[in-house]
């Protein structure tokens, strides 16, 4: 398109010349491990999946396994061919997950997001920050899946430790520093980040992963909304993931009261909405809200969700018979779309959607990314005083086992 116009231009003139098929395509994403074949991409594959376009891209680095320069040259070869073989030549974004660093081979590890609410230093989370977008930078990932802004207060909740904790101020200033390191200055030299998961999923009945939340409205918005209030308003956050759980009654990835009143209407959020994995499903399986493919995306599309992740199971046909059959407006379709587009357009995708895949390297491993870590991860230890013989402990003890199946177990140590 026609560099030279606004974004808004440009979107409306790339949005003018879409079929509906087009538009359905990118509101959905593809598995970046279905577009190989005995080990190489595979242009087949790429015909039969990508042959409308797509949104995204779910994960190269933490599903393949490829170092940065291999991880890199796959990437290039998904926008090659998006570029040469589809009507429109839109890129794509490539999501991936980085809460405690770019999950993905010989990047940077950093403690788990509970230990860095641990070390009281938003300044070293903003640093951090910096290195997941140049190593993300690096294999051409433009959207990460983080940061985790979820308040939890209960301990039995399986994801504990990808929050910040129980309090909502100290998670919205690490929360703030962390998008304005992923992200920085201007999109078209950041990653998109992620606050997730909204809204009240770590707070869930019993501590189970998908089950309600049994909070207030008022408590809801003071607590569990304050630190996505502040990354948005603070930090321009330009991708909130809906939760799994529902809020009275209401599962959040299909209700406009949270998705479009509460998080784009009070909290002011003007970006991309995407879906936690498999949501859309979610709302026929376990919310019984829809009863097929085509009422769980109509649903999901009116409540405000823009992109079905990680593949789409309802946004394509079942999405595109409702449009047809005039039970979903186009205009619905549009709206979502224009958020997406404009997105790509903000991250400079259209003029530069491929990297250099042998420079890739030079972002990772540098000795101050790993004394960074390393410092992160001594500030994150927390010594406790047994004062007063709080502890049913002998003085005398010269030594505790830890016992148990997570005791040794290194890879744990990476969290989820």
């Amino acid at each position: 398109t026609d560099q030279t116009l606004t974004i808004d231009d440009r979107v409306e003139d790339l949005l003018g010349r879409m079929r509906l098929d087009e538009k359905l395509a990118q509101l959905g994403c593809v598995w970046s491990t279905q577009l190989v074949e005995d080990d190489q991409f595979s242009e087949a594959k790429a015909r039969e999946l990508l042959a409308d376009g797509t949104g995204h891209i779910t994960r190269i680095g933490a599903s393949t396994g490829l170092r940065p320069a291999e991880s890199a040259a796959f990437m290039n070869r998904i926008q090659r061919w998006l570029g040469e073989n589809t009507r429109l030549g839109i890129p794509a974004i490539v999501h991936e997950e980085s809460t405690a660093g770019f999950t993905a081979r010989d990047a940077t590890q950093f403690p788990q997001a509970i230990g860095l609410a641990a070390t009281w230093e938003p300044g070293l989370v903003e640093a951090m920050g910096e290195v997941i977008r140049e190593q993300m930078l690096a294999v051409g990932a433009r959207h990460t899946l983080a940061p985790v802004l979820d308040v939890t207060r209960d301990p039995r909740w399986g994801r504990t430790e990808e929050t910040y904790g129980e309090c909502p101020y100290l998670a919205s200033r690490l929360g703030v520093a962390y998008v304005r390191g992923v992200q920085g200055g201007d999109l078209s030299n950041g990653v998109v980040a992620t606050g997730k998961h909204f809204l009240g999923y770590g707070m869930s009945e019993g501590g189970l992963n998908h089950a309600a939340a049994r909070i207030g409205p008022r408590e809801l918005r003071e607590v569990y909304a304050r630190p996505f209030e502040a990354a948005i308003r603070e930090a321009g956050l330009a991708s909130v993931m809906n939760a799994y759980n529902d809020i009275d009654g209401q599962p959040c990835g299909g209700s406009r009261e949270i998705l479009d009143d509460l998080l784009r209407g009070e909290l002011g959020f003007e970006g991309v909405v995407v879906a936690d994995y498999y949501t859309t499903l979610l709302l026929i399986a376990w919310h019984r809200v829809a009863a097929d493919k085509g009422e769980a995306a109509q649903r999901a599309l009116e409540a405000g969700l823009d992109v079905e992740l990680p593949q789409r199971d309802c946004f394509g046909d079942p999405l595109k018979e409702r449009v047809e059959a005039g039970l979903v407006s186009e205009e619905l379709v549009d709206r979502a779309l224009r958020r997406l587009l404009r997105m790509k357009f903000e991250l400079g995708l259209f003029e530069k959607p491929t990297v250099d895949a042998d420079r890739a390297p030079d972002a990772y491993d540098r000795p101050q990314q790993v004394s960074l870590a390393r410092e992160l991860a001594c500030k994150s230890i927390v010594l406790l005083e047994n004062r007063d013989d709080f502890l049913p402990l002998d003085a005398g003890i010269e030594s505790l086992a830890v016992i148990g199946p997570c005791a040794d177990d290194i890879r744990l140590l990476q969290g989820d």
